[in-house]
């Protein structure tokens, strides 16, 4: 069962999902044939939220920086 899930990005560009799955942490690909991408589509559609901090940053002194 999932228990959370949550938006990554990389430059400021979403790029996959962490998700938490009967205690199991995974990345999942922003891949409609992956299974467990398929899973949070429907866990989605069932209600659940995803967690979305929105992304951040990284200037070229290296300080993060919120998108």
């Amino acid at each position: 069962m999932i228990s959370t899930v949550e938006k990554n990005y990389f430059m400021g560009e979403f790029i996959n999902f962490t998700m938490v799955k009967n205690g199991i942490t995974s990345c999942v690909p922003l891949d409609e044939a992956n299974i467990d991408y398929q899973e949070i589509q429907q866990w989605i559609a069932d209600g659940g939220t995803v967690i979305d901090n929105g992304g951040w940053l990284i200037d070229e002194d290296n300080t993060e920086l919120h998108s």
